[in-house]
């Protein structure tokens, strides 16, 4: 069933400033239960960094992540985005097409909303999916 993405996503979504150190961001992370931010400043998407990235092009590239700026690390833009009113139908294209697990969602001129998972995905179409319980499940700490 096909549904709007207001309806789905995780609203307020943690976000960083390009030239926030990408130790600072990980901490976030931690503190905020998630595994990506979105760097924007003001309303101006930048890009999106994830624990994947943090790892890869940081510390797998002997960077200092106390040094290291969330915008020289992040996924670079253009930034693959939703609106609230685009469809779960719309946001699995993109997935598929960018292989991406999570979408930051946007709206007034691209100031950032939320964001919107595969995990956010699974439970809105089986509440009772592997994954739906997965994402619910509790942090590992």
């Amino acid at each position: 069933m096909t549904r709007k993405i207001r309806d789905v996503m995780s609203p307020g979504a943690a976000a960083v400033e390009p030239m926030t150190t990408v130790a600072r961001a990980a901490r976030l992370m931690r503190e905020q239960d998630v595994g990506d931010v979105l760097v924007a400043y003001d309303c101006d998407l930048f890009g999106v960094l994830t624990d994947r990235d943090i790892v890869v092009r940081a510390l797998a590239a002997g960077r200092d992540p106390a040094d290291t700026t969330v915008g020289s690390v992040c996924t670079p833009p253009p930034v693959v985005t939703l609106t609230p009113d685009d469809t779960t139908d719309r946001a699995l294209d993109l997935m598929r097409k960018y292989a991406v697990r999570r979408l930051p969602v946007v709206e007034h001129g691209g100031c950032p909303v939320g964001i919107v998972s595969i995990g956010d995905l699974a439970g809105a179409e089986d509440p009772h999916a592997a994954l739906t319980d997965i994402s619910r499940a509790a942090p590992n700490r």
